[in-house]
């Protein structure tokens, strides 16, 4: 009966003779995690304003909420405090919505600042990488024919 040939040693000289750089994995995994180590820091902080800016408005809209609910002597100085608040609510809408659109106008900046940075960075590694991988082809080719 005949023995099956063991095709192992064949692929481990094969392979010995095309070797895998893993460093370039690595560094893509490390590059991706920085980066989305710098989206997060910009999501978080565009968060933390916009709660800033929520609690500020809260506040500033509870405040005067408490001139609308004191007793008044007459009818008519009810509508007034109801016509003074809806006119410092819109007020206070306006600022509080511009506010949330400098967040948004930052957020968006740094989101494109941070995309570029990432296209010129990986242009760069993928250059680097394909130099080396073929740089060690062409020496692993010529090792290959020299035997």
């Amino acid at each position: 009966m005949t023995k099956a040939q063991d095709f192992t040693k064949m692929f481990q000289d094969v392979l010995g003779a095309f070797p895998v750089d893993m460093t370039v994995a690595q560094d893509a995994f490390k590059s991706q995690a920085e980066l989305g180590e710098k989206f997060s820091k910009v999501a978080l902080q565009a968060a933390d304003k916009s709660a800033e800016i929520s609690t500020k408005w809260t506040k500033e809209t509870l405040t005067k909420m408490g001139d609308v609910t004191k007793a008044k002597e007459e009818a008519a100085d009810y509508s007034k405090a109801v016509t003074d608040f809806a006119s410092a609510q819109a007020e206070l809408a306006a600022e509080n919505l511009a506010a949330f659109a400098e967040v948004a106008k930052k957020v968006q900046a740094e989101t494109v600042e941070l995309m570029l940075a990432a296209g010129k960075d990986l242009g760069e590694e993928t250059q680097a990488a394909v130099k080396k991988a073929t740089d060690e082809v062409q020496k692993a080719t010529k090792k290959a024919t020299a035997k």
